[in-house]
């Protein structure tokens, strides 16, 4: 009886780990490799095709642009700028939406979503989310009054996402400026930073739910936060009142849907809706001084905001990532399909 030949086994087996392992490589160092001007070959309309997404979006919800600013904040704390804040929770991933200080809370995803689309129709497999999430950002800003600037462009697209570090990073409505101090530290901002940043909170709104604490129980008094313009409080009473529906909305200054200076006049009149806010006044003086400048200068608040954004745009993951095809879900690897394939025929 003759002896079985022994299974051949793909010479392109011994390939895979390496070829696999370049690959991984070759991405993790693309993510460094941010620059103005990215797509100016590869997809010239990507940044026009971005702002009018945005401006209809406008049109449709005059809250869109508050909206979608803020997912540049939530994404880029979180393992950096890889839109990783944009994937839906899978059967083996609990993703970052679903986070204590998104759920309930960050909303516009959808616009991201019709931007993708466009961009997937006209430039296939080019733009990816991560740096469309920046493009919008830097959009809602300009079309509500604020400043524009030049965005440096280049990200991946995260593989995955996760709950846990987004409620380990995000600060809640309750912060003081010490802890915001610290926490910005962490990612190597700066004071000026953390206050020019705060004044993206110069549009949009807050919910109840985040300051109801503050004129009910700060601290645990049972008193109200006596650092709320006593007019101010009475007008948060009536929107907010105790044991009412935390999903009611306040502007977070007097001109909510215009990006100015206005946030921070308000906090120096003690009228700031949220704890976070209003403690970069009346809780820290290193943020106090900083506050009643831009109260008073608006062009020096627009320049350190710009200068704040770049600074958090460049904070980058180290993993690995992709250009998904769709921003709520990670594509299938062709390599990982490949050695699927060889698997089955070896």
């Amino acid at each position: 009886m003759s002896e079985m030949a022994p299974k051949q086994v793909h010479p392109f087996l011994f390939l895979v780990p390496i070829l696999l392992l370049l690959n991984v490589c070759k991405e993790a160092m693309a993510v460094k490799q941010l620059r103005r001007g990215f797509y100016s070959e590869s997809c010239p309309a990507a940044e026009y095709t971005v702002r009018e997404v945005i401006q209809r979006a406008m049109v449709k919800d005059p809250r869109s642009p508050a909206s979608v600013m803020r997912l540049q904040f939530h994404d880029c704390f979180v393992n950096g700028c890889d839109a990783s804040l944009l994937l839906d929770d899978t059967e083996t991933m609990l993703g970052e939406k679903l986070s204590l200080s998104n759920i309930n809370s960050l909303r516009s995803y959808e616009v991201i979503d019709e931007a993708k689309a466009e961009l997937e129709r006209i430039c296939p497999g080019v733009v990816s989310c991560a740096d469309i999430i920046i493009m919008a950002s830097r959009d809602a800003v300009s079309l509500t009054g604020g400043p524009t600037w030049e965005v440096k462009l280049g990200r991946k697209d995260s593989l995955t996402a996760s709950q846990e570090a987004s409620d380990k990073v995000m600060p809640s409505p309750r912060a003081n400026a010490t802890y915001l101090i610290n926490l910005f530290s962490q990612f190597n901002l700066s004071i000026t930073d953390l206050v020019a940043l705060s004044g993206s909170h110069s549009i949009g709104k807050g919910r109840c739910f985040s300051i109801v604490f503050r004129l009910y129980n700060q601290s645990g008094s049972g008193q109200p936060d006596p650092t709320i313009e006593p007019r101010f409080r009475r007008m948060l009473d009536g929107l907010c009142p105790k044991d009412g529906d935390g999903n009611v909305t306040g502007g977070l200054d007097a001109t909510p849907l215009k990006f100015d200076n206005q946030y921070f006049k308000d906090l120096v009149q003690g009228r700031g809706f949220l704890n976070s806010d209003q403690s970069l006044f009346s809780g820290d003086a290193r943020t106090r001084e900083i506050v009643i400048k831009y109260s008073r200068d608006e062009k020096a608040f627009f320049k350190a905001f710009v200068e704040g954004m770049v600074r958090m745009g460049d904070l980058q993951s180290e993993e690995p990532g992709e250009i998904r095809k769709n921003c709520r879900v990670a594509n299938h690897h062709p390599s990982d399909q490949m050695l699927h394939s060889i698997l089955l025929e070896a």
